[in-house]
């Protein structure tokens, strides 16, 4: 069925309650159904319903989240774009999906205008004055429309994947992938999410992630949804202290941010019950340091586009410092070799340095389950690359180098696309970011391979130093050298300023290995 009948129970039964809370002003249950549902009879007036895409092009704001929902009320289909592409991206995600309607902000209108007339956009829908067809208040019809039918394994939102290595691909999710998803990836919260919760809306909507994670679990379950339309750590710690927010889902860097926090600026955040992170993999250095500040577990999910995005968590109460967590009921998870061959799992992990070889207990992570993609869209090739079948499962092919335990946790090691091959022996960055982590001087690192004549590859760490670090690049290398074996150390180090980070907070290594 429809995955926006999970809002309407809700919306039914919480009423006046607040929905959405954005910059001090509430929207009520009823009154965001009723912005849905006028939303959608604003699509069926242009003759846009069953099947049709509508992108939204926004930050996070209350007007997503309405035409979020409005659009899957009149049976249509979601494609989240990122508010910072311009037009050439845009050019080929309109393109490629052939999207009827664009909602967006009035700055955005010229990249949209721009690419137009390649596309199929009908109708571009504004929120606030300026260029566009019309503004989104407009936009809205006098009436409501009823929750159009659609089947389970029809497809609900498409977003696109980053497009790191190549052209991004529409992901297909369904309506069951997605509600499936939301609902499971509650479990890992002792009891759920509360109506009486409050959850801190910081990752982006357009992402995966915070669209299921935070927004529509939250909003499924009758919570309250606070949205922020962009990072900004004192503002994401000074609401949550204000708001006394209970659920925070965030990624490594904005924990990074958060911890890194001038020591002058003080922050209660007790009222937070539970935390995750996710994104990308979580260095125990900023664990420690998140939860040493502000006295707040901090526990570690996994998840990609194409599965919903949850697939791993660790639970309140049983988790693994360094793991992903175990998988969700109703998800299976192996590692397997390059012959799909399973890969026995160590004893207990997380596994020590040198304690063992890596390459002889790691693999790729494959999973298969309810909330696992259809397929990417038009991309039978693609398609026939990212599954396996076997044992009667559609084993999707995660990318990501991993070991499992005995007690069904899981570790990433690494993206296989990012290992790195130096003189015969395989690096696997994140093991190095780690420790680059515990220097004292380091506030953030990356570490990437790059062309070297007599190694094929060597190890190159950039590094954001401290405030006032009296470290050099030398001292950087000499550290490394001294706590990992010679041939994973960096053997160049580069200080930065920033590193080139999605608005997901992904590092874009591609950046950093075309360096000069």
């Amino acid at each position: 069925m429809n995955l926006v009948h999970h809002v309407a129970d809700a919306a039914a039964e919480r009423g006046e309650a607040p929905a959405l809370v954005y910059d001090g002003q509430e929207t009520s249950y009823e009154a965001f159904w009723t912005r849905t549902g006028r939303f959608a009879a604003g699509l069926a007036e242009r003759e846009i319903g069953a099947g049709d895409r509508v992108a939204i092009y926004l930050p996070n704001l209350p007007q997503f989240v309405t035409a979020f929902h409005g659009t899957l009320r009149a049976g249509g289909v979601v494609v989240p774009m990122n508010p910072q592409y311009k037009r050439r991206e845009l050019r080929h995600l309109l393109g490629d999906s052939g999207a009827k309607a664009v909602v967006t902000l009035p700055d955005l209108v010229q990249h949209v205008d721009a690419v137009r007339e390649e596309t199929d956009v009908e109708a571009v829908v504004t929120v606030g004055e300026g260029d566009g067809d019309v503004r989104f208040e407009a936009f809205l019809a006098d009436e409501t429309r009823p929750i159009a039918d659609r089947a389970d394994e029809d497809v609900a939102v498409q977003p696109y994947t980053s497009g790191t290595t190549g052209t991004p691909k529409g992901v297909l999710l369904t309506h069951h992938n997605l509600a499936w998803d939301a609902n499971a990836s509650t479990n890992p919260i002792p009891d759920g999410i509360r109506p009486t919760d409050r959850h801190l809306g910081v990752l982006p909507l357009f992402h995966i992630y915070g669209m299921t994670v935070t927004m529509n679990a939250t909003l499924f379950d009758g919570g309250s949804y606070y949205p922020l339309p962009a990072w900004d750590a004192e503002a994401a710690a000074s609401l949550i202290e204000e708001a006394e927010l209970t659920l925070v889902h965030a990624v490594p860097a904005m924990y990074n941010d958060l911890a890194g926090l001038p020591e002058d600026t003080k922050f209660d955040l007790s009222s937070i019950r539970f935390a995750n992170s996710g994104g990308s993999g979580l260095p125990e250095e900023v664990r420690r340091a998140f939860e040493e500040r502000f006295d707040v577990e901090l526990h570690e999910g996994y998840g990609l586009t194409e599965t919903s995005p949850v697939t791993h968590a660790n639970h309140a109460g049983e988790r693994r410092p360094g793991s992903i967590g175990r998988p969700l009921d109703g998800v299976s998870a192996r590692i397997v070799d390059d012959a799909f061959d399973e890969r026995p799992p160590v004893e207990r992990g997380p596994v020590e340095e040198g304690s063992v070889d890596l390459d002889e207990i790691t693999g790729e992570l494959v999973v298969a389950g309810p909330n696992v993609m259809t397929g990417y869209y038009e991309r039978p090739e693609a398609n026939a690359e990212a599954f396996t079948e076997a044992d009667g499962k559609r084993w999707f092919h995660t990318g990501d180098i991993s070991y499992a335990d005995e007690d069904g946790f899981f570790f990433v090691v690494d993206r296989k696309k990012h290992m790195i091959n130096t003189a015969g022996y395989n690096v696997y960055p994140r093991e190095v970011e780690e420790l680059l982590f515990e220097h004292p001087a380091v506030a953030d690192a990356a570490v990437v391979g790059i062309p070297d004549e007599r190694r094929n590859e060597t190890v190159k760490a950039f590094i954001v130093p401290e405030p006032d670090a009296d470290a050099t690049p030398e001292d950087v290398r000499e550290y490394c050298l001294e706590r990992l074996a010679a041939y994973k150390h960096p053997r160049e180090v580069e200080f930065v300023e920033e590193l080139p980070r999605t608005t997901t907070g992904k590092v874009q290594k591609f950046h950093l290995e075309s360096r000069d």
